[in-house]
């Protein structure tokens, strides 16, 4: 980094931000092109980066460099207790010339972030590996990604010895069970996720509306007869985490996935995945979105070798231990 100043985030500083966005854009999209283009235009940037800033709570940092504003960093908290006393970077929240600059910027916004008690921080990085690399040198690790990848051009095959099919309304009582699984096992080691575990009469109510929800793609598979697991295609608006920048023309989401502990390895999370594929290319989907825990060993591995690039890695770094 040269020489500049960095100083607190001001409203006078968003249309100097939306460039720089704009910038990010378009060096993202050179990597990933399925990412939404309309963003390299600055004045649709600004509209990302001033919902960022007009966030309760949010605060931040510019670095000016010669009169002119060369980064920024905005940060805010949200409300859930499961994040703890916590401040985000979203999606739109950092943008910079010099990743390395990004450094100096989260020096002067953390400072306020931690005086106010917000000591869980997490941050929303795009796939650029000097960004990523410099908010690893800021103690922060990975925690989730964010992928998408083309709908298949032919249907994907049905897997050997197993049958996936649209969920049907008898099959409630083993989607509620399916619905434990996942938090079950990001409770435990390695996630060690926050998360709730919905009680089993919470999932068979949710059900009991939701499987009739046309938004909604529900496939199990079956062995033998038996539902082993199930999966959940939608569209991708249908995802706060993946809007603005991070939200493809046109995508679907494989919102959901999980096999019995019993019948892992059998084939069955890929097959599920694959129907989510399909379903998304018959509606005419263009590209499908998905994300995991990385520490879950399962999806860290399952989604990558179903074709998902990532595209964001949202990091997170508790202060003080």
């Amino acid at each position: 980094m040269g020489e500049g100043v960095i100083r607190p985030f001001e409203t006078a500083d968003l249309v100097a931000a939306g460039r720089l966005l704009a910038e990010r854009q378009r060096r993202h999209r050179v990597r990933h092109p399925l990412l939404p283009a309309e963003y390299e235009d600055p004045v649709l940037a600004l509209v990302e980066v001033t919902a960022a800033w007009e966030t309760e709570g949010a605060s931040g940092a510019v670095l000016v460099e010669d009169g002119e504003v060369t980064g920024y960093l905005l940060g805010a908290p949200k409300s859930s207790p499961a994040w703890g006393d916590n401040v985000w970077v979203e999606r739109a929240g950092q943008a910079a010339r010099d990743p390395e600059s990004i450094r100096e910027l989260y020096g002067v916004a953390a400072t306020k972030w931690v005086a106010d008690g917000k000591t869980a921080q997490y941050v929303v990085v795009p796939d650029e590996a000097e960004l990523v690399d410099a908010w690893f040198r800021l103690g922060f690790g990975a925690q989730h990604a964010h992928a998408v990848r083309p709908v298949p051009v032919e249907p994907l095959p049905p897997r050997p010895g197993l049958t996936v099919r649209r969920a049907r309304r008898d099959d409630i009582q083993v989607l509620a069970e399916l619905d434990l699984v996942l938090p079950q096992y990001q409770g435990a080691s390695p996630v060690f996720s926050a998360g709730e575990v919905p009680t089993l009469e919470e999932a068979l109510a949710d059900w009991e509306q939701a499987i009739d929800d046309r938004d909604y793609a529900t496939f199990v598979a079956e062995r033998n007869g038996v539902v082993i697991g199930s999966s959940i295609g939608c569209s991708i608006e249908k995802s706060s985490a993946h809007g603005g920048v991070a939200q493809p023309d046109n995508a679907g989401f494989l919102a959901f996935a999980a096999v019995f502990p019993q019948a892992r390895g059998l084939g069955a999370g890929r097959a599920l995945g694959e129907a989510v594929l399909n379903w998304a290319a018959e509606v005419g989907y263009t590209s499908v979105v998905t994300d995991w825990r990385v520490t879950n060993l399962l999806s860290s591995r399952a989604w990558p070798r179903l074709g998902f690039v990532q595209t964001f890695h949202r990091l997170h770094r508790l202060i003080g231990y």
